[in-house]
């Protein structure tokens, strides 16, 4: 998909700064391209940049460097109620002294159409979000989940080209979270939406995206598909943040045919897949929780050993969570499937675990 963002930009950020004091810079130099019909998602800690981006986007905040384009044409001086962007917010920003009706042909009445038109437009909005019944009633008499699919109505009626959301499922609980995760994403690629995404939830990112930007200190650390984030980290920021990871620390001895070979710090010897580190560097070596077996039979051949010892086994239903003494590191984790034949660890058994040099990568430090 990057190759097509760069050929097909609908969205484009190129060389975006972004200071409030003219000092300290909370996006830096920031390039992005979106094709159309993208569902891009900015992911990162708090202060990480991402929602500065979405703001800068949005109009509610001026880049203090760069340009941002819009199909082509830069935006930078054109104000947010004529960038013809959807946008949803955490918070639903609902008026409450309207009906849903009215909240939603607010937008509408702004851009000046008739009313035949704006109750067709309102029908079909509240009909895509299954609250085709609700349109009479006010914010205060919906649930969470309701004001929220509201929202997203609001931002869909007047059919814009891209929608903008900002940690819009924050407030809900986990269960209605994840079945609007999942009601989003389908209703974004089923009508060509454009969408940028902002949330600091790994989960959601990963679920909802068709590529994820994982922003740290201003910049971006990696730009992927959810798949590739997890599997492929660049760096340990990366590696840390997508996903449970597990660490252990070492230096880079040699590297031959593509495989490193790493010391860790209790002298331990292991294979690992190098990403930009070289010979003699400090690295921060990072294995995936399932991607490691203690089961003798399943270890496949080629398979780095090294001793281990339980120290806590928890039953999670559908798996397993093992704590290990590793090299050194008390919170090596792994994670197996509850299966008829799967072994369950005594607490201060002393193991051998296993994985392969392709699964194990060796990152900066």
């Amino acid at each position: 998909m990057p190759d097509a963002a760069q050929n097909d930009a609908f969205v484009e950020f190129e060389r975006v700064q972004k200071s409030y004091d003219g000092e300290t810079l909370v996006v830096k130099d920031l390039n992005l391209s979106l094709p159309r019909g993208e569902f891009l998602t900015m992911l990162g800690p708090s202060g990480s940049g991402k929602t500065t981006c979405l703001m800068m986007l949005a109009g509610f905040e001026t880049a203090t460097h760069g340009d941002i384009r819009l199909g082509g044409t830069s935006i930078n001086n054109i104000p947010p109620h004529k960038r013809g962007i959807g946008m949803v917010f955490q918070n639903y920003a609902l008026f409450p002294h309207m009906t849903i009706a009215e909240n939603l042909s607010f937008p509408l009445e702004v851009r000046k159409m008739g009313k035949s038109d704006r109750e067709a437009k309102i029908k079909r909005a509240l009909d895509m979000v299954e609250m085709g019944a609700f349109g009479g009633r006010r914010p205060a008499q919906l649930s969470g989940g309701q004001q929220q699919r509201i929202a997203l109505a609001r931002a869909l009626v007047f059919e814009p080209e891209l929608v903008l959301m900002d940690e819009p499922l924050g407030a809900l609980d986990k269960q209605l979270r994840e079945k609007m995760q999942f009601e989003i994403t389908h209703l974004a690629h089923s009508l060509g939406i454009t969408t940028v995404y902002v949330t600091h939830d790994q989960t959601e990112a990963m679920t909802m995206s068709d590529r994820v930007a994982v922003f740290e200190d201003g910049r971006i650390q990696q730009l992927a598909p959810p798949d590739q984030l997890y599997e492929e980290p660049d760096n340990s920021f990366v590696a840390q943040f997508i996903g449970e990871n597990n660490t252990l620390e070492g230096v880079v001895k040699e590297i031959n045919n593509g495989i490193a070979l790493v010391q860790l710090d209790d002298g331990e010897l292991i294979d690992c897949n190098p990403i930009n580190v070289g010979v003699g560097d400090r690295t921060r070596v990072s294995i995936r929780p399932e991607r490691v077996e203690f089961n003798k039979d399943r270890l496949k051949e080629g398979t780095h050993t090294i001793k281990a010892e339980v120290l806590e086994f928890i039953y999670m239903g559908d798996i397993f969570r093992t704590r290990l003494r590793v090299a050194g590191n008390d919170e090596f984790v792994i994670k197996t499937r509850n299966a008829p034949d799967q072994v369950r660890l005594e607490p201060g058994a002393q193991i051998e675990i296993g994985w392969l040099p392709e699964d194990c990568r060796a990152l900066d430090a």
